[in-house]
């Protein structure tokens, strides 16, 4: 009795002044273990005169109980001073400025998209898409340019099995309206395209959009008009344009577009060559070959269309070098806008 007595003054002492919880887990095993102490005593009952076994077991219970007791109220203790620590080592000083945060911005390509939607939803333009990967007909054929036609070869086509492509240019979304469509009707449609192509201004993708209006009475007048509104209201008012004779084979007559250099408006530098221009897209009045390959009355009906690449207007409307800077993802340059 006198051991038990001796054994639970001396966990009320050591068991409170546990440093940790290892040191805690060492006391329980000493006195609680299959080992311990009170462990050792319960086996010396079978020795003890069978008069006081009762009162001996009843004494290690209670030894047992308060020794356990002493652990968890520790255990408790140390737990507790551990998550304050945590909590202190991890608290935020509201006193402190707050971290900025980078907000994003819309890509300059998104940017140009955008500002191309507005000013021809203005004009009363519709907008049409159409699949990226198209046929031989819809790309080349529909556009009167047959199968070896020399401006195939001005055309470096990604080709897949079974005649499938990746588009060129937008211009079947334009036959696929010109087919569905009623008369009369103008539209615009802006989306990717692919050639096999890569340089300082070039990419194997890149974005475009074209322009296609149809009429009963539509001329190249109309044209010149809706092109002079659209360039003076993407770069600035009154900006200089020249049209130049040119060829395609879905237009007639055909002319390329020139504007007065952005960077040193038209007095001449290095981006224009010293000439003072810049070629900007191309155009013309549909060919009579291609209104019939849709099924409309050419003789009744008239029409025009134009292209231009949606990177090259957001070069120069940025003052961007090098196309492959908007594809790269370069979070330095994309901050720039």
């Amino acid at each position: 009795m006198q051991t038990l007595e001796d054994l639970l003054k001396q966990a009320e002492t050591v068991i409170p002044q546990a440093a940790d919880l290892q040191s805690l887990d060492h006391h329980r095993v000493y006195y609680l273990g299959k080992k311990g102490q009170l462990t050792e005593q319960l086996k010396m009952l079978g020795k003890i005169d069978p008069q006081d076994r009762p009162q001996v077991g009843q004494k290690i219970n209670a030894v047992k109980e308060a020794i356990q007791s002493l652990i968890e109220k520790r255990d408790a203790e140390l737990k507790r001073i551990l998550i304050e620590a945590k909590l202190a080592k991890e608290a935020i000083d509201i006193t402190l400025p707050g971290r900025g945060m980078n907000v994003g911005t819309m890509h300059p390509i998104t940017k140009t998209c955008e500002s191309l939607r507005s000013i021809f939803a203005q004009m009363g333009f519709c907008f049409l898409e159409g699949p990226e990967i198209e046929d031989d007909y819809h790309n080349f054929e529909a556009l009167n340019i047959p199968r070896f036609h020399p401006a195939r070869a001005m055309q470096d086509t990604f080709y897949f099995p079974g005649g499938k492509l990746l588009r060129t240019h937008m211009s079947p979304v334009e036959i696929r309206a010109m087919k569905a469509m009623s008369l009369p009707f103008r539209m615009v449609a802006m989306g990717r395209v692919y050639r096999r192509d890569f340089d300082l201004t070039h990419t194997p993708m890149f974005h475009q959009l074209e322009c296609l209006m149809i009429d009963e009475h539509v001329s190249f007048a109309h044209l010149k008009g809706i092109l002079q509104e659209f360039l003076y209201a993407f770069f600035y008012p009154d900006i200089p344009i020249r049209f130049r004779p040119s060829y395609f084979p879905f237009t007639e007559p055909s002319a390329e577009v020139d504007i007065a250099c952005v960077h040193c408006e038209g007095k001449g530098c290095r981006i224009c060559k010293n000439t003072g221009w810049l070629e900007i897209l191309g155009c013309g009045m549909l060919h009579p070959r291609v209104l019939q390959m849709a099924n409309i009355d050419h003789k009744r009906y008239r029409g025009f269309a134009f292209g231009v690449g949606i990177d090259r207007l957001t070069l120069l409307k940025y003052g961007i070098s090098d196309l492959r800077l908007l594809f790269e993802n370069d979070i330095r340059f994309l901050n720039q806008f």
